[in-house]
């Protein structure tokens, strides 16, 4: 009786295994690849990399200095002489009763075959804020007045004025790029700039409303009906849906860096070289608060893109890097070779190993 009482306590502790199903994946016994890294195979990898890298770095660095680029910093060279104190430039970009045009002249380097693209480059702007960042309201963008008042949170500090929503909300759009640039030839020519495609298409048809127009914009306001604190950058056209303004769709796009730039429009004629071309800036957007720069760019374009060095230089030192690499391994190896064991110890699975070990 006390042996059927003992087999029955062992039957009721006993718990169900855990154990998984034995299989070859389970195990991790599915056959691999091991590859045995010998000095010839390191040697010959490297020389592969770096006879592919050289040659893709070379192309790259072409493609780059192929970009004929205009860059002209012009935050301080259109201010008046006498403004030479951060207060004093601060009150002279508020002040709304002084002319600001800035003109000036650039020559062309070398013949910029059309598209000629005109970018305008902010550094010291930290869009990447968080703050900053945060205040929108992609819903209201595309929804615009139906959105709900809880959607609007985000925009805050700007997401009413006089109790009534902003359209559209937030700091990334009050504060929307303003200085302009009109463009002419020495003869007086006008060059014409095409705003127009310089936004992606996704988002102009994906993130901002074709029934969404501008209401209640803070920048829309004149002096006299909002306090000069609260005018931030350019003015929206309230007749002009948001998903034609392609000025704000380029700038709500925020960027990572502080040092940026974006695209203003473009130029669809050549420019010859040596040519001088006349630019009246009207130089507007406040950036002498924090002590940002802003320079006007004027760049053409490569199969890669735009100018960038960096792509073709990083390729080629690792190109030159591995065939450095590879010389100094073959003439250690050369001059002091050392004997390759038998391979066949290298393997965990034949028969007769118990845990690996022979």
């Amino acid at each position: 009786m006390s042996n059927d009482a003992a087999s029955s306590s062992a039957g009721a502790s006993a718990k169900p295994s855990r154990k998984p199903k034995y299989s070859k994946f389970t195990q991790q016994e599915l056959p691999a690849c091991k590859p045995l890294l010998t000095p010839g195979w390191v040697i010959a990898i490297l020389m592969l990399v770096g006879a592919i890298f050289i040659p893709i770095g070379a192309i790259a660095l072409l493609a780059s200095n192929s970009v004929v680029e205009i860059v002209e910093q012009y935050e301080t060279s259109c201010l008046p002489a006498n403004i030479t104190t951060k207060e004093a430039r601060i009150r002279y970009i508020q002040d709304d009763t002084t002319e600001k045009s800035c003109p000036m002249t650039l020559t062309v380097p070398k013949k910029m075959n059309n598209p000629v693209y005109v970018y305008y480059q902010l550094d010291h702007y930290y869009q990447n804020h968080r703050r900053y960042v945060k205040s929108r309201s992609d819903k209201q963008l595309l929804d615009g007045a139906s959105t709900s008042n809880s959607d609007l949170d985000s925009c805050k500090p700007l997401k009413q004025f006089n109790n009534t929503p902003i359209i559209p909300c937030g700091l990334i759009a009050w504060s929307l790029f303003n200085d302009t640039y009109l463009f002419s030839r020495q003869n007086s020519a006008p060059i014409p700039v095409n705003k127009r495609g310089i936004s992606w298409k996704s988002d102009r048809d994906h993130k901002f409303g074709s029934t969404v127009f501008p209401s209640n914009f803070p920048n829309n306001l004149n002096r006299n009906e909002s306090s000069s604190a609260f005018i931030g950058g350019a003015a929206l056209n309230v007749s002009q849906p948001l998903s034609e303004a392609e000025d704000l769709i380029v700038w709500m796009r925020s960027a990572a860096l502080p040092t940026f730039r974006k695209l203003w429009g473009k130029i669809e004629t050549d420019l010859q070289a040596g040519e001088i071309i006349s630019v009246n800036i009207t130089n507007v957007y406040n950036t002498y608060e924090f002590g940002g720069k802003k320079k006007l760019v004027l760049s053409t374009a490569s199969w890669l893109g735009g100018k960038n060095n960096f792509l073709g230089i990083a390729y080629l030192t690792v190109g030159v890097l591995c065939i450095f690499l590879a010389i100094v391994f073959f003439l250690i190896h050369y001059k002091t070779p050392r004997p390759l064991g038998d391979t066949s110890y290298l393997s965990w699975n034949r028969k007769g190993n118990v845990n690996g070990l022979s």
